[in-house]
């Protein structure tokens, strides 16, 4: 039996109502992402085809984007290790399909525990970003996650699928 979408399967326990389709999307994103990333192999995960960003770029990328808005939204600056981490995601380190798409999930996870622990009447509180400092919200922060990852998602299909096409 095929699922819905995420979003057509109601809203999700524990979640503030305003912040659902930040969830559903997140959660739409990680199905995505192991069903696309179930034919690649290992040694795809760094190729370049037509000099487009490589999956395991994509994968790094949309983790550590969603890493950082949460930071951020939480009114934090980026740690040391985030901005190592930012540096290295199109640099090949001996991750795994398995192990990127595991990082996702558990990047997403604890989203969701913060999406959980999230105050809605926080939702318009002004939070800085960056280190110019540039104005944003809470909810901008987070809904920013969500809409990046699911433009990098977009790209990890195409490129996935002509790495894949003839295997």
């Amino acid at each position: 039996m095929t699922l819905p979408e995420v979003w057509l399967r109601g809203p999700l326990p524990g979640i503030p109502a305003l912040l659902q389709p930040v969830a559903h999307v997140l959660l739409q994103a990680v199905e995505e992402v192991q069903a696309a990333t179930a034919v690649l192999r290992d040694e795809q995960l760094w190729q370049r085809p037509a000099g487009l960003a490589s999956p395991g770029f994509h994968l790094k990328h949309m983790s550590g984007v969603i890493d950082r808005m949460c930071t951020y939204a939480r009114g934090l600056s980026l740690s040391e290790a985030q901005f190592a981490a930012l540096k290295a995601e199109g640099e090949e380190d001996g991750a795994t399909v398995t192990s990127l798409v595991q990082k996702f999930r558990e990047t997403v996870d604890a989203t969701l525990e913060q999406l959980a622990a999230t105050d809605e009447k926080t939702l318009a509180d002004y939070r800085a970003v960056g280190r110019k400092a540039l104005p944003s919200t809470v909810i901008g922060l987070l809904v920013h996650a969500a809409e990046h990852t699911q433009r990098h998602l977009g790209q990890l299909l195409v490129t996935v699928r002509v790495i894949t096409a003839g295997t």
